[in-house]
């Protein structure tokens, strides 16, 4: 079940590491998060390495939609009501940021960048996109109110961003990262203050980031209670129509509608991992009976770290941790954040001051709704007498019929049916 990105992509090839390694820093992942921070760190003239387990890009990356927008459902009425206006401003302008960055980077490069408007619908609340623009209305956001929506179904109407953009993110990633110090095929066995012991060699580091998508320690930072993880599913599409722009019900149940050349991207049927939830067969359906002409030319399903609050964790892994950095948390929104983790964690490292630092960091308080959420399901997954278990943290897993898995609801790791580790925070196979 390869991703359209994978089948259309070539990403360059790194060795594994074969002897100890001194370095200023190192990451750990070669994700876009991980790889955006090794670029930037190189163009600062640090001294550094990334490892990687696999192959650059070879987990959350390749199963993107790949949309560059600073607009992330309707947060920005949230962020308002829980935080302020300022953080919320600090939010737009982190993303915004990002945007650009990419726009800038992009140019001249072959990752089939294209501007397009952004819209987040909604079937029958008109109220919630009308409080999300007067939000945007007091960050000074030029968000428009759009009714001519062209999808197969009424809506209420939906929030607009113009001049938000889309990629191909592996052919993006491969531009960037053909220079890059990355060693491929080499597991973190373990890691302590200022070193890193994988299958090739010991690695010292005096400052090292934990890109892995799920944090690799459990001790420090409290992850496995200030996260959870979330799949969703797409199709893509042949002989469906160009729907001109980005498209997300503001409903975590709904459809997303991206076009790639001339396949429609069809997004959905999201679950909690570990829990049931319409997948490919709901996408299928919805296809069936609104593009009836459309043949799915790929499929795939992709694995996201939400957080507490709906902000990402990007900075000190914990606060008596120093030198140890962590960046997860994206909320389905990986590509502009990944873009500013990686900023501001090079500010980190390098020791400068950064405005989003405070906004994103780590150590921000737990006590919210979400939290009671996930203590549930760790409780639950821990005193449920099934086998097998997962080897995080020993909860009970689930079988996942339409991926042929077994995930762990509590946490989100996933396996095969041979019991091979496909999804962290577990690192080793299920036995």
């Amino acid at each position: 079940m390869d991703s359209i990105w994978t089948k259309t992509a070539q990403l360059p090839q790194f060795d594994k590491l074969r002897s100890d390694l001194n370095t200023d820093v190192l990451i750990i992942g070669g994700g876009l998060a991980g790889v955006l921070c090794a670029y930037k760190l190189a163009q600062a003239g640090v001294d550094y390495a990334l490892v990687e387990a696999d192959r650059i890009g070879c987990g959350i990356t390749k199963n993107t939609t790949a949309k560059l927008t600073s607009q992330h459902g309707l947060i920005y009425d949230k962020l308002i009501r829980e935080f302020s206006v300022d953080r919320a401003r600090l939010y737009l302008e982190a993303n915004q940021g990002a945007l650009e960055e990419y726009r800038s980077l992009c140019q001249g490069m072959d990752c089939d960048f294209e501007e397009t408007d952004a819209f987040v619908y909604s079937l029958n609340d008109r109220r919630k996109l009308e409080r999300e623009l007067n939000a945007l209305d007091k960050l000074g956001f030029g968000a428009e109110f759009a009714t001519d929506i062209p999808l197969p179904f009424p809506t209420a109407g939906a929030v607009k961003f113009p001049r938000q953009a889309q990629f191909h993110p592996l052919k993006f990633l491969a531009a960037i990262s053909r220079d890059l110090r990355i060693f491929e095929h080499t597991k973190v066995l373990e890691l302590g203050p200022g070193k890193a012991v994988t299958d090739g060699g010991i690695i010292s580091a005096d400052k090292i980031v934990v890109a892995t998508h799920f944090p690799l320690l459990n001790k420090h930072g409290g992850y496995f209670l200030k996260l959870y993880q979330h799949r969703s599913y797409v199709l893509a599409l042949k002989n469906a129509p160009d729907i001109r722009g980005m498209y997300l019900d503001e409903d975590e149940k709904g459809l997303s509608f991206r076009n790639y050349g001339s396949l429609l991207l069809l997004g959905g049927g999201s679950h909690r991992t570990g829990k049931r939830g319409g997948g490919w067969a709901e996408l299928e359906d919805f296809a069936g009976r609104n593009y009836p002409d459309a043949q799915a030319a790929a499929r795939w399903a992709t694995q996201d770290c939400m957080t507490l609050d709906g902000v990402p964790y990007i900075g000190l892994y914990s606060r008596y941790t120093a030198g140890l950095y962590v960046v997860t948390g994206f909320n389905k929104w990986g590509m502009t954040s990944s873009m500013a983790a990686a900023s501001l964690l090079t500010d980190l490292v390098l020791e400068r001051k950064n405005p989003y630092a405070e906004l994103f960091s780590p150590s921000r308080t737990m006590l919210r709704p979400q939290l009671a959420a996930n203590g549930l399901e760790s409780a639950l997954g821990l005193l449920t007498p099934t086998t097998p278990r997962c080897p995080h943290m020993g909860c009970a897993l689930k079988y996942n019929s339409a991926e042929h898995s077994w995930d762990c609801p509590c946490h989100g790791s996933r396996f095969g049916e041979d019991g091979a580790l496909i999804d962290n925070p577990a690192t080793d196979d299920r036995r």
